[in-house]
């Protein structure tokens, strides 16, 4: 085992992309926080009222402080652990077991997974318990976060360790590993996308068929005019955990599914929920859902080539990037965790080209929903409603939102579908 060193030009690099990715999120966050404008905008009168707007404000402050704490807390740790040698110390008593290459890895991994969920889970409990219940959202118990948190470890490992498993293995073994492991992880990807709302899902909420009646009527009945093959309408008990609303379609071909929670219903007229499942009705009959499967699927299929690379033991950059980090010994495990570090900056790049495509997307998809309704303003009432009820900040930057924001912001949404109507 080796202690880094920063005479490493690799481990230089990284340190300096890590940094100036955490400045970069400060310089947004203190952008968004001196963006507040305590004048109400004009549109939201009428839905907030000035009380319920300083809270609004107040959350957003309270939210984005909390992550410039967060996140300096994590890039801390890192360094931190990085420079004492944990990563190479962690390899060296490992091997010592003598467990293959496969089991080392998942172990490697499966460690620094815990070993951060552990160090981080203070700071849920605190988001969970202190900020979303001070502001009125929290409606988690603390048997539910526990039982939350024991399901997901269990789902990491009954999931997550196959597949690391595989692709640890084809790594190993297989000419051409980066191919067969990007089409294994590929395949893993569209089972999920049917395991997800079918099994896992229903693990955390409930799913109960939406009763007969007008609001089922008329949904079926939109589905009818848009020619959407809904199969299944769902009531899903997000009360259960956060006042907060959504809804969400699942399924392929022709059987898709549609999950509305149940603060959604409570808080919105049918003309407001049939206005908002059109917007998602629109992404499919746009085919966003596919364009964002193929996007991702090439970027997997990039990283997985490259991780290829710097896990090759006999390139020279390979052993420059485990210097970097001590570790004496090649592995595709540990290059697995250093090349995500070293990739940060390319990552950061790519969620904001994804984030520019699904604003877009979201206008297409309002504009859809317009033209289902013959007028946009049951969706500008929803979107206006759901702001309010989710104390959405209206004045953002546009560094944050350029950044980090996979839908517009309310105001600009509202005014691009009153345009519409022009």
């Amino acid at each position: 085992m080796t202690i880094p060193r920063m005479d490493n030009s690799t481990a230089l690099f990284i340190v300096i992309a890590l940094l100036a990715l955490w400045n970069l999120d400060f310089i947004s966050a203190l952008f968004n926080l001196k963006a507040l404008d305590p004048q109400l905008p004009e549109e939201f009168r009428g839905v907030y009222d000035e009380e319920k707007y300083a809270k609004s404000q107040e959350y957003t402050r309270v939210s984005e402080r909390y992550g410039i704490i967060t996140s300096s807390y994590s890039l801390t740790l890192l360094i931190v652990f990085w420079f004492s040698g944990g990563f190479g110390w962690l390899d060296v008593w490992l091997r010592g077991f003598g467990w293959t290459d496969t089991v080392t890895g998942i172990s490697f991994i499966g460690a620094l997974f815990i070993g951060n969920t552990l160090l981080t889970l203070p700071f849920q409990i605190y988001d969970t318990f202190v900020i979303e219940e001070r502001f009125g959202f929290n409606q988690t118990t603390p048997k539910t976060f526990v039982v939350d948190q024991l399901k997901g470890l269990i789902l990491a490992a009954i999931l997550g360790v196959p597949l690391l498993a595989l692709v640890l293995w084809i790594f190993g073994t297989v000419t051409n590993a980066w191919l067969w492991a990007w089409l294994a992880f590929t395949a893993f990807q569209l089972l999920m996308t049917y395991l997800a709302p079918t099994f896992i899902l229903p693990l955390f909420n409930k799913f109960e068929p939406m009763e007969d009646g007008e609001l089922k009527s008329s949904i079926q009945a939109m589905s009818q005019k848009c020619d959407f093959p809904l199969t299944e309408i769902h009531v899903m008990d997000g009360s259960k955990r956060s006042t907060k609303s959504n809804a969400f379609f699942t399924g392929f071909g022709k059987r898709k599914k549609i999950a509305l929670f149940d603060t959604l219903i409570k808080n919105h007229g049918t003309d407001e929920l049939l206005g908002v499942l059109a917007h998602e009705v629109g992404h499919f009959k746009k085919k966003h859902i596919i364009q964002r499967m193929i996007f991702l699927f090439v970027q997997t299929a990039v990283i997985f080539f490259l991780l290829g690379l710097v896990t090759d033991a006999s390139s020279a950059f390979a052993r420059q990037l485990f210097d970097a980090f001590g570790v004496e010994q090649i592995s595709t495990y540990a290059g697995l965790v250093f090349f995500m570090l070293l990739f940060a900056p390319v990552s950061r790049v790519l969620t904001v080209i994804g984030n520019l495509s699904s604003r877009k997307h979201e206008f297409e998809a309002d504009a859809y929903a317009a033209e289902i309704q013959e007028t946009p303003e049951h969706l500008i009432k929803a979107l206006k409603k759901l702001a309010a009820d989710n104390l959405s900040n209206l004045t953002p930057h546009p560094l944050p939102v350029f950044l980090d924001y996979s839908h517009p912001p309310m105001l600009v949404r509202i005014n691009a579908l009153k345009a519409l109507s022009k």
